[in-house]
């Protein structure tokens, strides 16, 4: 993984907005209506070429593919593996499931999230591999046609997947996450293979105490999420730590988020992974006074931090004055080597749903890297 001694790079968490007739098709496809394959195939490399160059322009760093092949980061494994079927709906939230009138409200505007929540209902293996490698393939083309420090592909975790994913066919918790895992390794690698930086998404280790693993206690949700990261370490056992990135948020949608689990309590966890940086949120209003945990929490040598140092719940566009305090911050605690500025989670999360604005998501991103810039200059004053 490329830092840098001398200033800041930027990156981001992983989806981007989608172009409107793929964003169309995705929809399609997930819902398993009918669509033109070869149309398909044609539009997401198109978008992947677009994306890329434009992450490049606004002055992106560590740039990705946007996700534009996928409907959505954990709901995208059903096209390549096994033992899925048919739909369940998503259980209320705790800290919105109070507010009725917010919900329907924040719903006129972002759309209806209709993203297939598929059951796990047979054994998990893989059954189709070319989604996988078209990712690999249209990146690498993309990456070829800029000049960007280095190029990153999201994937998810195994304890993501039971987020999204309910289980109806194995006979614990624990045996449904193993099998995701030694499923899922194969992507791992392939994406390390391939050159790229694997990031893996894992709002298991937070989000999902207020989500899907409400009816857990506090306690047994962080046991819980213990155990998901040491069957993910297992799952990277191939993958040098170097060349991997984790990150955790608590749900990237605007609302109350009073029911979320202190960042104080999962640090400990998360540093347990194998991953070397620690994508994590920081600049919306329920979790941007967190950085003080990394004063008391010490960040280990091997380690490096990837703070968001922008809100994707908000069309706000951060002034990069306040970006460039944010980074400041963080790189006075841990060192300036150690830290990246990026993003709070992605801008695109499900196809076909999300308030953020295209155009406005990459003034933020523009807004990201000037601030880089500046902190740059003040770390690297003397």
């Amino acid at each position: 993984m490329k830092t840098s001694q001398d200033r800041i790079l930027t990156t981001h968490v992983g989806s981007l907005p989608r172009p409107p007739e793929l964003r169309q098709l995705l929809v399609r496809k997930d819902q398993g209506e009918a669509y033109d394959k070869a149309e398909f195939d044609r539009l997401v490399r198109q978008a992947v070429s677009d994306i890329v160059r434009r992450q490049a322009a606004v002055g992106v760093d560590i740039v990705n593919d946007g996700e534009m092949s996928k409907p959505g980061y954990s709901t995208y494994i059903t096209d390549r593996l096994t033992g899925f079927a048919g739909h369940e709906p998503a259980r209320p939230r705790l800290d919105t499931r109070e507010h009725p009138n917010f919900v329907a409200a924040y719903e006129r505007m972002t759309g209806t999230n209709t993203a297939r929540r598929a059951v796990c209902v047979g054994p998990i293996s893989w059954h189709d591999r070319e989604p996988l490698r078209q990712d690999i393939e249209n990146l690498r083309a993309a990456l070829a046609q800029v000049g960007v420090t280095e190029g990153f592909m999201t994937a998810a975790s195994p304890g993501l997947v039971p987020v999204f994913q309910n289980n109806s066919y194995y006979p614990s918790h624990e045996a449904y996450v193993e099998a995701i895992a030694d499923a899922m390794q194969e992507e791992y690698d392939a994406i390390v293979g391939a050159g790229f930086v694997l990031q893996l998404d894992c709002p298991d280790l937070a989000m999902a105490h207020h989500t899907s693993f409400q009816d857990l206690s506090e306690p047994d949700f962080l046991k819980r999420a213990a155990f998901h990261v040491e069957v993910l370490n297992h799952a990277l056992r191939n993958v040098p730590a170097d060349r991997a990135r984790i990150h955790i948020c608590w749900g990237n949608y605007e609302g109350p988020h009073d029911h979320d689990v202190p960042f104080a309590k999962v640090a400990p966890i998360l540093l347990k992974a194998k991953p070397q940086a620690l994508v994590v949120e920081a600049a919306n209003p329920r979790h941007a006074h967190e950085w003080m945990v990394w004063q008391e929490t010490r960040l280990p040598d091997d380690k490096i931090l990837i703070p968001g140092v922008i809100d994707t719940s908000t069309n706000y566009v951060e002034h990069p004055e306040l970006v460039a305090e944010r980074i400041c911050r963080f790189a006075d605690i841990v060192g300036r080597e150690r830290v990246i500025a990026g993003t709070d989670c992605g801008f695109g999360t499900f196809a076909g749903y999300g308030k953020l604005d295209p155009d406005i998501s990459f003034k933020k991103l523009a807004a990201m890297a000037e601030g880089a810039a500046i902190a740059s200059k003040r770390l690297w004053a003397h």
